[in-house]
């Protein structure tokens, strides 16, 4: 079963978990997810079926989109509601001042991630070792914000959204906001994904592979059959020559190309449409 369609995670379960609930519905064995969402968060997750989990790579699925919702003064090392320790209790700011705070974060932003998160040190996840109580350092990172609004301000909660780069943790966004202010602690009380790319969730409608792809079509001159039987293709015989990947289309299956050294390789299988 090839199948590549938005799927909506709901809060409160892990990706792997809510993957496991596709395949039962879907009666498959083999999918995957593209970007994580952390329990914590909802929204859309990039479900691949069958042989098109070889494709998320090659998906258009930048810039991502996110709503939170900020809670000023609350202090969690999670930077969200999962650890809360403690809430200090703030004036009220002018709208306008949060307002130009997020709109300050736009452009190149580098920043530290949270300790709760995904990365490894010597092999280990950064989660693992925070919840175990090891100390350790993560190195900075470099996120562009291409695009942030306020939602809304409703004291000390503010919901702002963020259009941003792949690989961007919007919890450590919501600690810079809540400094910028003047405060020192902030934490997330609600993240959505709202899109990945060009995805957006639309009841779990099956996705066109041929519009959904990242890199360009190229077009094979040679004998079709060549493709149909995974043969091997002369550069001669493509129309775009230059280095890169690409993709072919042979009807009712594509095939993905990499183009380097003036030789043409087959990086993935034919995928079926």
């Amino acid at each position: 079963m090839n199948r590549l369609f938005v799927a909506y995670k709901p809060t409160g379960a892990s990706s792997n978990f809510f993957l496991t609930s596709l395949k039962r519905r879907y009666k498959t064995k083999k999918a995957g997810f593209s970007g994580t969402l952390d329990p914590f968060a909802k929204g859309v997750l990039l479900i691949g079926m069958g042989s098109y989990t070889k494709l998320f790579r090659f998906l258009n699925k930048t810039p991502k989109v996110y709503r939170a919702t900020l809670w000023l003064g609350a202090k969690s090392d999670s930077l969200d509601t999962e650890l809360i320790e403690h809430v200090e209790i703030l004036k009220e700011f002018e709208e306008a001042q949060v307002s130009d705070v997020i709109a300050s974060l736009e452009g190149k932003l580098e920043y530290e991630p949270p300790i709760f998160s995904a990365k490894r040190i010597d092999g280990q996840r950064a989660y693992d070792l925070a919840r175990a109580a090891k100390e350790f350092t993560l190195n900075k990172i470099c996120s562009t914000i291409y695009k942030t609004k306020l939602i809304s301000y409703c004291h000390p909660f503010v919901t702002f959204e963020a259009t941003v780069s792949e690989g961007t943790y919007i919890r450590s966004l919501g600690l810079i906001i809540a400094k910028r202010l003047g405060v020192e602690f902030g934490s997330l009380s609600a993240l959505e994904r709202l899109s990945e790319g060009q995805f957006r969730y639309d009841d779990e409608e099956l996705l066109d592979i041929k519009k959904s792809l990242n890199i360009p079509e190229n077009f094979y001159h040679g004998d079709k059959n060549n493709l149909r039987y995974g043969r091997v293709l002369a550069l001669d015989d493509l129309e775009i020559k230059e280095d890169g990947y690409y993709w072919l289309d042979g009807g009712s299956f594509i095939s993905v190309i990499n183009v380097a050294n003036a030789e043409v390789n087959y990086e993935l299988g034919r995928i079926e449409c």
